[in-house]
């Protein structure tokens, strides 16, 4: 058995492996004596099956594992010769080639392994931003939204129309190719206008109508609606309103103030003003942080910082990115690639400068969490998991086991530790970059 081990970069090394048709038939006899002396088998007692039935029996499964050994052993070889341990790698070692001729096997194995950054002045690179400051009109508005939570829908008194924002008490049946439909009806139904519980079109169509009027409204359902039959169907509901209903807002008063402020002894209005103006603020900070500075200091890092990439990495995302788009491409697309190699070829391909890039990205944020100190504890990768199946109604255990069976978690944490990473980087009190306020 041959092994030569060659390094390709900081990051990679490819062993050249021969292994003849001799030592995959020692190793399947080594394999079939060990087995013989624990195997069950009818016709023998244990401890005393015959090599030659353990042989004749399981041949392709020796064989199998045969080869496998063989590779360990070659693997390991090639990283005593590179002077690397086994922890070093990272990634499953894969095949670049691998032939069989006569029995005897060439291959050859590439090896990836972490790189060692260095992260000097990233500082540097931190966009410069404003703070924004939150206006009275911003405060109010969130005062009224917040107080709608405590309103009642009450009928109008005035014979006026419809219009966004308005409640309509109405009745409705859906039909498709003039046949009503399941689930396509309702009584006295309260909707809000303009909120898109409805299917496109379907809220529009009632603005103007008036107490007492019926309407046939022309719809289609979306290409993803949730039920196959009515996917991509035109369809025409017939509608009556009944009333039209406006919110009947609160005002705020000491009952809504505790209400708002239930932690607070002594609630008063100044006190849920400067507490909503950080919100908004934090919120403002937060979808700039998210919308534009994240994307920016992340193009910068990739640019500034070089090192070499572990190949195996980078194919196992050009991979993932690959089967992600692979189901948005036409019915055409997807055949030509089935039967064109190389255009397959092609395609694959031309996800892999987006797939170097978010690999190089992922190395940098974990060493920035490093130097920085930011952790995700498994309470917290748990604590988010069910907070996002409760989100979308599923049963959060089972979403956990989800992500374990396919191996997601360390994805699910990355993303965490991304997150914290971000909020610690752009909207830390002591950052005193952005200590400019500016009215917006």
């Amino acid at each position: 058995m041959e092994i030569k081990a060659k390094q390709l970069d900081s990051v990679n090394a490819i062993a050249n492996v021969k292994i003849p048709l001799g030592s995959i038939k020692n190793e399947v006899q080594n394999l079939a004596k060990k087995a013989s002396k624990n195997i069950k088998m009818d016709g023998f007692r244990p401890g005393h099956v015959p090599v030659s039935a353990v042989l004749k029996r399981y041949e392709k499964e020796l064989i199998k594992d045969a080869e496998q050994n063989l590779f360990k052993y070659a693997i390991d070889s090639a990283l005593k010769e590179l002077q690397k341990e086994n922890k070093d790698l990272i990634g499953d070692p894969y095949f670049e080639k691998f032939d069989r001729k006569d029995g005897e096997i060439e291959a050859e194995l590439m090896l990836s392994f972490k790189p060692v950054l260095k992260l000097d002045g990233y500082e540097k690179l931190i966009p410069e931003y404003q703070t924004p400051k939150v206006s009275k009109k911003e405060i109010e508005d969130k005062k009224i939204e917040l107080l709608k939570r405590f309103a009642t829908p009450e009928a109008i008194k005035t014979k006026r129309a419809l219009k966004e924002g308005d409640f309509a008490k109405f009745d409705f049946e859906g039909f498709v190719d003039d046949k009503a439909f399941d689930g396509g009806k309702a009584q006295d139904y309260v909707l809000e206008i303009g909120s898109k519980q409805f299917i496109p079109g379907f809220e529009e169509g009632m603005i103007g109508l008036k107490a007492g009027e019926e309407k046939d409204i022309k719809v289609t359902f979306p290409q993803d609606y949730g039920a196959p039959n009515l996917a991509g169907k035109e369809a025409v509901f017939k509608v009556k309103l009944h009333e039209i209903q406006e919110l009947n807002i609160p005002k705020l008063d000491e009952k809504n103030l505790k209400l708002l402020l239930p932690n607070e002894k002594e609630p008063t209005e100044e006190l849920l003003d400067e507490k909503l103006k950080e919100q908004i603020k934090n919120e403002k900070l937060f979808k700039l942080v998210n919308d534009e500075l994240k994307a920016k200091f992340a193009d910068a890092l990739i640019e500034k910082f070089e090192f070499d990439l572990p190949k195996g990495i980078v194919e196992q995302e050009i991979d993932m990115q690959f089967r992600s788009a692979f189901s948005k491409f036409s019915e055409k697309e997807i055949e030509e690639l089935k039967n064109d190699k190389e255009k397959y070829k092609e395609k694959r391909d031309s996800f892999k400068d987006e797939a170097k890039k978010s690999v190089k990205l992922t190395f940098i944020i974990d060493e920035l969490s490093k130097i920085r100190k930011i952790e995700v504890s498994d309470q917290e990768l748990i604590q988010a998991i069910y907070f996002e199946a409760y989100r979308y109604g599923m049963n959060p255990k089972e979403h956990l086991e989800n992500y374990k069976k396919q191996g997601a978690l360390p994805a699910v944490k990355m993303a965490l530790i991304e997150e914290k990473l971000f909020s610690d980087i752009f909207i830390p009190k002591s950052n005193k970059k952005v200590k400019k306020e500016v009215e917006k």
